[in-house]
């Protein structure tokens, strides 16, 4: 077996990285953006997952605001706006992924509950789910500290931030532990979560339930708790199974060379696929909700412009109004 000293990483793939960050960029930042605009004036109509809906929009963003630093490092190769900024951006790339992966839960238990429950959960106050997100926000936030906390200082004098970061040196022991509780928590549990609301789904398809909404609602369930199953599945599932490998890599407890190659081109790909779903999330927005599509509808937008110019022509009106009383 050859020695993980001797071995040479020949692929470059920060070109890739950079391509990525930049397809992402644009998209990201104008669907999320519209997606906080929709669910604004769409919070007093509905209870249905509208405020983890924001959250995952806001957890989206966070991310989206960051790729400017990213795509500039690895286009440049070197980091210059200091350390702490690279731990921030470096760290907010995992919260982002953490929380979009807790909000994409919450968003399919709460509709399978709708669906279940419909009478219980009618009536469900809104400030309960404001609560439910606010612990999911410590939770993450806590839960993904020791990733910036597991980087060496070392990248500080190199000018390196992101993937270059070099990992400490971490028994074997402890690796396992943690690789174990990190995958079991943040990817397994929610795995098993998304797949069970869109088997219970599927299952009240099939029954006939006087209690229970009509098909078309039990449809349009069916059609969120799916397509939040498949964004986890693509975004995420790739990275969980990468991510072990990698850290084994990069902490030199895989020494052949080969296989540190392949792996790290695995995880690349796989980093790539976990980011995009800042982009993907609002296309989730768009194809599962009806409001959603309606605002920004061509003539949903038509009448938001004219009432937005009517009510700046009324204080318009008022203000001149007011200057002429005040001269009189």
């Amino acid at each position: 077996m050859e020695n993980s000293s001797t071995c040479s990483n020949s692929t470059n793939l920060k070109p890739y990285y950079a391509a990525t960050y930049t397809f992402i960029l644009v998209p990201g930042l104008i669907g999320n953006v519209l997606a906080l605009w929709v669910f604004y004036g769409y919070m007093k109509e509905t209870k249905r997952a509208v405020i983890f809906m924001i959250n995952l929009a806001i957890a989206d963003l966070s991310q989206v605001l960051s790729l400017p630093l990213r795509i500039f490092y690895y286009l440049t190769g070197t980091w210059e706006f200091g350390s702490g900024l690279c731990m921030l951006c470096f760290y907010l790339k995992y919260v982002n992924m953490y929380a979009s992966i807790y909000f994409l839960v919450c968003i399919s238990v709460r509709r399978l509950l709708f669906l279940m429950y419909p009478f219980r959960f009618s009536d469900c106050k809104r400030i309960c789910d404001v609560y439910i997100s606010i612990a999911g926000w410590i939770v993450v936030c806590i839960g993904c500290l020791p990733f910036p906390l597991l980087r060496s200082e070392e990248a500080k004098i190199a000018n390196k931030c992101f993937v270059d970061l070099p990992v400490r040196e971490v028994d074997l022991p402890t690796a396992t532990a943690m690789m174990t509780l990190g995958e079991l928590v943040g990817f397994i549990t929610p795995l098993f979560i998304i797949v069970y609301c869109s088997w219970k789904t599927i299952l009240s398809l099939k029954e006939k339930n006087v209690a229970s909404p009509d098909l078309g609602e039990k449809k349009k369930a069916l059609k969120m708790i799916l397509t939040c199953a498949l964004v986890f599945l693509i975004c995420f599932v790739p990275y969980h199974i990468s991510f072990p490998l990698d850290f084994f890599v990069k902490t030199k407890k895989i020494k052949n060379c080969h296989v540190q190659e392949v792996i790290s081109l695995f995880h690349a790909v796989a980093l790539c696929l976990a980011s995009l779903n800042s982009c993907v999330d609002p296309i989730l927005y768009y194809f599962t909700t009806d409001e959603f599509r309606r605002r920004l509808s061509r003539q949903e937008l038509q009448d938001s412009v004219q009432l937005h110019s009517h009510g700046c022509s009324k204080k318009h009106s008022q203000a001149t109004l007011q200057e002429e009383a005040t001269d009189c």
